[in-house]
């Protein structure tokens, strides 16, 4: 819980009795490697922090197959945002790609103490301005403008994540079939 409170003092110094409360709704969960820890469908109603291993944000194309719009490493925040500000269905799964341990906290009790916590309030608001606006905003410009070919070598310079991810992850998060990633790898070589 330390590394996850030591992550929000990064976008906002948080006050002892505000961390004192968090830690109150605070609660650790093991997840297996393949395992869900939330089904598009379902409402999502907890905020993760990933402690250990590597999650997978995922829909499914109209045909089955797996479409990665995100990857979250040790040190992320996860979690169905818009479903649950919108209070509706996700329409992601997010998936244990090796075997996790998250600190999971509920957004209605998240959502009761920035209410009552003005530094906490502030923590948010630094929280989605930067995750929400300024890194999406380039990430949704990418997946317009760039190619595969350019997206591949944008995730190829995160080597920490770039190792970590099997080749049908990668396919999956540029758009392209397997054979089409072979051949940019071919091209780059």
């Amino acid at each position: 819980m330390e590394k996850l409170l030591f992550e929000m003092n990064k976008y906002f110094p948080l006050s002892e009795r505000t961390m004192a409360a968090l830690k109150q709704i605070f609660q650790t969960k093991s997840f297996k490697k393949n395992e869900l820890i939330l089904r598009a469908g379902d409402y999502a109603r907890y905020y993760y922090f990933v402690s250990n291993g590597l999650l997978g944000y995922y829909k499914l194309d109209t045909e089955g197959n797996i479409i990665y719009k995100l990857f979250f490493e040790e040190n992320s925040f996860c979690a169905s945002t818009s479903a649950i500000i919108e209070e509706k269905p996700s329409n992601f799964n997010i998936v244990a790609l090796e075997d996790v341990l998250l600190i999971q906290y509920s957004a209605k009790l998240f959502r009761e103490l920035v209410v009552q916590y003005h530094d906490l309030a502030l923590f948010q608001i630094a929280y989605l301005e930067k995750n929400w606006v300024v890194k999406k905003e380039p990430l949704e410009i990418n997946l317009k403008w760039e190619s595969a070919k350019e997206r591949y070598l944008e995730l190829y310079s995160n080597q920490s994540l770039f190792n970590r991810l099997k080749q049908h992850h990668i396919a999956s998060y540029l758009g392209v079939t397997p054979t089409q990633l072979s051949r940019i790898r071919k091209e780059l070589k």
